[in-house]
């Protein structure tokens, strides 16, 4: 990876400036993590599936 980010933004949700939520792709790994952002703090967790396993997006990786 040559100056490419890490992450792709595949969803993204706000409301007004206070508050937002992202689903970000890792581009190397494919997994895909929950950003969460308000005013007063953030949390970052990855997405699974009903098994628990973390979700990854394989028809998007890049080699």
């Amino acid at each position: 990876m040559q100056n490419e980010p890490r992450f792709d933004v595949i969803y993204e949700q706000g409301k007004g400036l206070n508050e937002q939520t992202r689903v970000l792709r890792d581009r190397e790994t494919g997994v895909c993590y929950l950003f969460y952002w308000m005013s007063t703090g953030a949390g970052l967790t990855v997405l699974v599936d009903k098994d628990g396993k973390p979700i990854v997006m394989e028809e998007n990786r890049q080699s």
